[in-house]
């Protein structure tokens, strides 16, 4: 592809799951403030912040499709944010147990040379099982999930938390929906398949 391919994320997990559509791209760590504003719905929060993460190659790049995504986990109609320290992390686990948790991903693909993005949000339901204390407690240890959404990773031992996983792409749940991804460069005129042949 003559058009290069930039993720606007620093994280390895994205990095990884883009890899598996066999596709060159070059990744940058935006520079973006995530707070939320007043009455800001969860969807409309990620909307916003993939496409201004995709959006801040502007300068950076001159042309290429850029790739921005942001996840927020919702349980009780509210947004949960990364736990950071084991405390937060044994709350928040302790909170599922036995409940669901809605995550919802955002994903923009932006084209510079059209000045143009398709953003979409993809949400991805997870169910716990009735977790005990020391399954959390064990959990913690084995993987220190500090920064990830919901405190923990599904890629991982967090497997084992979980009752079912409901979703149309379980790539959506580590953060980068590759489906909707191949579809958003379909509308943009690029056979991902056909790219990664070459």
């Amino acid at each position: 592809m003559n058009t290069p391919i930039i993720l606007a994320s620093s994280s390895p997990f994205r990095q990884q799951i883009l890899k598996k559509l066999g596709l060159a791209f070059d990744s940058f760590s935006p520079d973006i403030d995530e707070s939320p504003t007043e009455l800001e719905s969860p969807q409309e929060l990620v909307h916003r912040l993939s496409e201004n993460k995709a959006k801040s190659a502007i300068g950076r790049y001159d042309k290429g499709f850029v790739i921005g995504s942001d996840q927020v986990a919702v349980f009780n109609e509210q947004i949960l944010g990364k736990p950071h320290t084991i405390e937060n992390a044994i709350k928040q686990l302790t909170m599922f147990s036995g409940h669901s948790v809605t995550f919802y991903t955002g994903l923009s693909l932006y084209s510079i040379e059209q000045n143009k993005s398709i953003t979409k949000v993809v949400p991805f339901h997870v169910h716990f099982r009735t977790l005990s204390h020391r399954q959390i407690s064990n959990y913690l240890d084995l993987e220190q999930p500090y920064n990830c959404a919901g405190s923990f990773k599904s890629e991982g031992l967090g497997i084992c938390l979980f009752e079912k996983l409901e979703g149309e792409d379980p790539n959506t749940l580590i953060g980068l929906p590759l489906i909707e991804l191949t579809k958003s460069f379909a509308e943009f005129g690029v056979d991902v398949l056909a790219q990664a042949a070459n």
